[in-house]
């Protein structure tokens, strides 16, 4: 968690160019929100943490036209993101929610302990290495909280889900309640050698000659694992020849044919397969399981409610937004925020059913 809230200062330093900050500099100011600031520091360090996700960037310089693309690509969603946020931390404060000290030592315990850090010393190194005070974690922190107290308060409490919507949405996703058939299958692989020529016929019908052996012996009550172990091919041999569990659907139509006509404990004829001659037996099977409504109801209204949630919380940003009074200092990064605003108007929240 400590790590989703910092940004490295090592990949900052590689990736954008930022001008460390001095006492006798002001901050430069990009967008205020009914008053509040964010910054270029503020704003570069969120560039640095998305740019990070992204493959390929750890070695750019900081003017390579990759970087330069990639940063042109988020910055729209970025800035768009950012000013909604700070909405969401304004009407927090707003409705007088704060983070006591007591909650704060437990948050912070919590970070410890999923980061594996287990001494103050270590914790110390963290916040250093990440270029953060423990104040600036801790307003991250509240920050976060602020956002998920209101989303709760404003917006989530206020969402209900109805019988006739559920009822829609399970029979628009009956997939999602079906847990489809697997088998688990053993298999002995005997490979046909091959030379330069192609594969040499007197080859092959030694290796169906020791595969017709090793069916037999299978059959006859040999346990089928030792016998993969001793004469199989595959990779599988140092398990046994255990593959599985496999998705019926997944499988070749033959060798589907195949398995839907054995029961389990049979051991399949000799199959000739690429490369060579296969045995397989059949250690289980899983019919398709479909969970019912009455079943799914818990699961069903609360994928609903999620699917409501975006919808409303962009109307609720919306609403925000309107009242806000926000006074741009620097108009590339206003054309970016109006970018995103119009790709979000356009990309609707699709309804859940």
């Amino acid at each position: 968690m400590l790590k989703r809230f910092v940004a490295c200062a090592a990949v900052l330093s590689a990736v954008v160019a930022v001008t460390p900050l001095r006492a006798e500099i002001l901050e430069q100011v990009l967008v205020k929100v009914n008053g509040d600031m964010i910054t270029k520091t503020e704003f570069e360090l969120q560039q640095v943490q998305e740019l990070r996700n992204k493959p390929g960037l750890s070695n750019v310089s900081p003017t390579s036209p990759e970087l330069q693309k990639a940063i042109a690509e988020i910055t729209p969603d970025l800035i768009l993101d950012m000013v909604d946020k700070l909405l969401l931390v304004q009407r927090g404060r707003e409705l007088g929610y704060a983070m006591g000290d007591e909650q704060f030592k437990n948050v912070l315990e919590s970070i410890k302990k999923q980061n594996n850090i287990s001494t103050e010393e270590q914790f110390q190194q963290a916040l250093r290495e990440s270029g953060m005070s423990l104040t600036d974690l801790r307003g991250e922190i509240e920050r976060n909280m602020l956002v998920q107290r209101v989303q709760q308060a404003d917006v989530m409490e206020k969402i209900s889900v109805t019988e006739e919507e559920s009822r829609t949405y399970y029979e628009s996703h009956r997939n999602e309640f079906t847990t489809p058939a697997e088998i688990t299958l053993r298999e002995i692989f005997i490979e046909v050698p091959q030379d330069e020529r192609g594969v040499n016929v007197a080859a092959d019908d030694a290796a169906r000659e020791k595969a017709e052996s090793i069916h037999n012996r299978a059959l006859a009550g040999e346990p089928f694992a030792r016998l993969a172990a001793e004469a199989s091919a595959a990779p599988s041999k140092a398990n046994g020849g255990l593959v599985g569990p496999l998705k019926e659907e997944d499988l070749a139509p033959a060798l589907q044919k195949q398995i839907a006509a054995m029961k389990v404990g049979d051991v399949s004829e000799v199959m000739r397969v690429a490369r060579g001659y296969q045995v397989l037996r059949l250690e289980s099977r899983s019919e398709t399981k479909s969970r019912s409504f009455d079943d799914a109801r818990e699961d069903i209204s609360r994928r609903v409610a999620e699917q409501k949630l975006k919808g409303e919380m962009l109307k609720y940003l919306d609403r925000l937004r309107e009242q806000a009074t926000i006074v741009w200092k620097n108009d590339e990064l206003k054309r970016a925020y109006d970018l995103a605003l119009e790709k979000r108007a356009k990309s609707p929240i699709q309804p859940a059913a």
